[in-house]
């Protein structure tokens, strides 16, 4: 499982881990001196390095400097040389569950992906049961086992399986995408390759399953009901990650965001710098960590230093970026923060634009085109359709100093290691709510609500002890009961707490909320 507990990634952010949760820390200005441009000198000597990846990140910052953070996490996981997800796959090796890097709740127990089946089951009959053109669209879809359960599932509500015209299946990595076709398929069924993607037929009812390695490649069909899930996948989105800091009395910001010295200042220039403090957010970047960096020097935490010393470190941009301009402009959110000295913001722009394709797929453009997405449009006389996002997040404050590293079911530093190490960071739920709210007006959303109650109102324990009756084992009877109160365990760092559960659906004025959210079924 990847880790529930929200903590600093001290490897990294080594100065900011004594920030209180209220956003008030400042970078201390020994460590601004050292948060600077790092001599290539020294790593130009002969160096060994963990994966052909770190050497290929090492060579590309020796030529353009460091990289933001969002550049860093998306070489790591889907590089073609050594990514995580798309590159460094190894004879059976598998990312995914006890023998791999972490375990996902579809993994723990068949009960969740049944119930994420149910719940668009229920959406489809309180959309007026259509007989035809529903789609069935999942991002990120691991090795398959949500998708599976949820057909398992919906096999058994005939009308509704019927009415599915296509699954479709988001997937980037060659290997994960066979993964997925041998267990929804079947390993002797044959995949077929069009300009569309990758095509096969499923072994429940003959739907016909697409694989595509963009979202944008799947048609937005007005016609079409969209029923979508996505589940830990926006938490492997690359982030971009700001610090506010105050200038000092002789700068100022300029209308370009950089800034100038202000020494002599013209006479008709008022000095406010004594009244109005002057403060400009700066971007997170990543060098490489300079030779003979021990883990005191880091900050390392002592569970992960009989590792060794990452060879990367996240840094401090000495002056403003083209993304420290304008991102956290991007939201009344972010611009609150702008007077907090040392306010720390994550910004997932990925996130945005994946909440806008789903909110447009279900309920249509905006008449007025957003300028941020103006590729986006799609006209959709009737909203129809639902997307689930399930994830770990808060649930309405922008994350800070979320980004962490998993490999072995075993929390390591996120700059260790690139391609073999897991990395994925907290969900900003208002953020995918905001997105999706400002791309389309024909959707509202619901949530998010605790994983626990998602999975309680859905009816997580019947189901439970349905099967129970039905395992004669007394050794398989106690696994079944720990891993569904797994789902719902609401303690410290429990996945019922932790995990959220965001629905984004057909705009109807708040006078229906969905199952799993307060609601029940309408029929």
């Amino acid at each position: 499982m990847r880790p529930t507990v929200l903590r600093t990634a001290q490897s990294g952010f080594r100065c900011l881990s004594q920030r209180p949760a209220a956003h008030h820390s400042k970078v201390s200005s020994s460590c601004q001196s050292y948060r600077s441009f790092i001599s290539t000198s020294s790593l130009r000597e002969e160096r060994k390095w963990s994966t052909p990846l770190a050497k290929q990140l090492t060579e590309a910052i020796n030529t353009t400097g460091p990289i933001p953070l969002a550049s860093f996490m998306r070489m790591c996981l889907t590089s073609d040389v050594g990514g995580y997800y798309t590159g460094a796959i190894e004879a059976g090796r598998d990312q995914f569950g006890r023998k791999g890097d972490f375990i996902t709740s579809p993994e723990i127990s068949q009960i969740f992906g049944e119930l994420v089946g149910i719940w668009f089951v229920a959406e489809w009959m309180s959309q007026g049961r259509p007989k035809q053109g529903v789609q069935l669209i999942e991002v990120g879809p691991g090795r398959g086992t949500l998708m599976d359960d949820m057909l398992r599932t919906m096999k058994n509500f005939k009308e509704m399986a019927s009415s599915i015209e296509t699954v479709y299946m988001v997937e980037a990595s060659k290997e994960l995408r066979t993964a997925q076709k041998n267990l929804l398929c079947g390993e002797d069924a044959v995949m077929t390759e069009s300009k569309i993607g990758w095509h096969c037929t499923s072994k429940y009812s003959g739907i016909p399953i697409v694989w595509t390695d963009s979202i944008k490649a799947i048609p937005q069909d007005p016609s079409k009901m969209p029923l979508i899930v996505a589940h830990e996948f926006f938490d492997a989105l690359p982030i971009h990650a700001f610090q506010l800091v105050e200038l000092p009395p002789n700068q100022q910001a300029t209308s370009t965001g950089n800034t100038r010295s202000s020494s002599n200042p013209s006479p008709n220039t008022p000095n406010n710098s004594s009244t109005s403090p002057n403060y400009q957010w700066r971007e997170m970047v990543v060098s490489p960590t300079p030779k003979g960096t021990t883990h005191a020097n880091l900050g390392t935490p002592k569970s992960e230093q009989h590792d060794p010393v990452p060879e990367f470190q996240l840094t401090l941009n000495p002056s403003t970026t083209r993304h420290a301009q304008y991102l956290p402009e991007s939201s009344p959110r972010y611009r609150a923060l702008k007077s907090t000295p040392g306010a720390l913001i994550e910004i997932c722009p990925d996130a945005s634009l994946y909440a806008s394709d789903f909110a447009i797929r279900i309920g249509g453009s905006n008449p007025t085109p957003n300028p941020k997405y103006p590729s986006q449009h799609n006209s959709k006389s009737r909203p129809s359709g639902a997307a689930l996002i399930l994830d770990y997040g808060p649930a309405d404050t922008i994350p800070a100093n979320s980004l962490r590293g998993i490999r072995a079911h075993r929390r390591v530093s996120p700059f260790a290691a690139p391609g073999l190490v897991d990395l994925s960071v907290d969900v900003d739920f208002s953020a995918l709510a905001e997105a999706a709210m400002l791309a389309s007006p024909g959707v509202e959303c619901h949530g998010p609500v605790d994983q626990a109650y998602f999975l309680e109102s859905m009816g997580v324990q019947a189901r439970a002890e349905m099967l129970a009756r039905g395992v004669r084992d007394e050794g398989k009877k106690k696994e079944l009961e720990r891993s569904w109160r797994r789902l719902v365990d609401r303690g410290p760092g429990g996945m019922g707490k932790v995990y959220k559960v965001l629905a984004i659906l057909p705009e109807n004025g708040g006078r229906r909320r969905p199952v799993g959210f307060g609601g029940d079924v309408s029929v």
